[in-house]
């Protein structure tokens, strides 16, 4: 083991955290303790929920590398494959784009449409944008105080969002990345819909979308617990952390 100058073990290299690692903190817990209770990497088993961050865990600014594996794992889960299915079955269902046609040759038009539109808006929003201007993406769950207070703290990460260095900022790449991918989706839809009003309303959709499932992030820990009675154990190494 390498020495200092007084000749005794040098340690300091083992007391340094590993690159990458979150600092310590409050461990999560199930929420008996009076700690809010950790966000799980899936809601209900299906929704993807790999862009939360549990309250009070303040993990390193995310790498270009990690924020793009964070882009794919949202496009490319499989229940993104379901959801798009589903949303494409409906839009099918009221006609919303009479041109793509009907039968199953108009469902495939409508599906892969909706999948470009998940994946433009994903790898702008959550990796493209981030990697330019320096911005976490992230959803920070508060995990206390009262039900309107943190719901308006959720919703409003559409519009601020911290950067590299923790300080809260515009979100730029949410505002600006879900603009440039409806502007990329007229190029694919038919021209019927590339009016303003037929692309700002995509635009407004996307953003309260966006902001109502930052919502559900943030309550989704606490109805697993309180509605459908679903305690996290959490780790005794866990637990034991001061």
């Amino acid at each position: 083991m390498p020495q200092n100058a007084a000749g005794q073990p040098d340690t300091s290299r083992e007391n340094q955290s590993a690159p990458n690692t979150p600092p310590a903190g409050p461990a999560p817990t199930s929420g008996h303790e009076g700690l809010p209770r950790p966000q799980p990497k899936r809601i209900l088993g299906i929704m993807p929920n790999y862009r939360a961050v549990s309250a009070g865990v303040i993990p390193p600014p995310p790498t270009a590398r990690e924020a793009f594996v964070l882009a794919t794992q949202n496009t490319f889960d499989y229940s993104s494959f379901l959801f798009t299915g589903v949303t494409s079955l409906m839009a099918k269902g009221t006609d919303a784009h009479p041109q793509l046609g009907k039968g199953p040759d108009g469902f495939g038009r409508y599906y892969w449409r909706g999948f470009a539109d998940k994946a433009d808006g994903n790898y702008l929003v959550l990796f493209v944008l981030p990697s330019i201007f320096h911005q976490d993406e992230r959803f920070y769950a508060k995990g206390r105080g009262g039900i309107i207070k943190r719901g308006i703290y959720a919703a409003s990460q559409v519009l601020i969002t911290p950067n590299y260095q923790g300080h809260n900022t515009f979100n730029t790449s949410e505002i600006l990345g879900r603009g440039i991918a409806q502007a990329v989706s007229v190029s694919y839809y038919p021209n019927s819909d590339r009016t303003v009003a037929d692309v700002s309303a995509k635009y407004a959709y996307a953003l309260g979308r966006d902001a109502l499932t930052n919502v559900f992030r943030e309550y989704w820990p606490d109805i697993a617990a309180h509605i459908l009675h679903r305690h996290r154990r959490v780790p005794e190494a866990e637990a034991a952390k001061p």
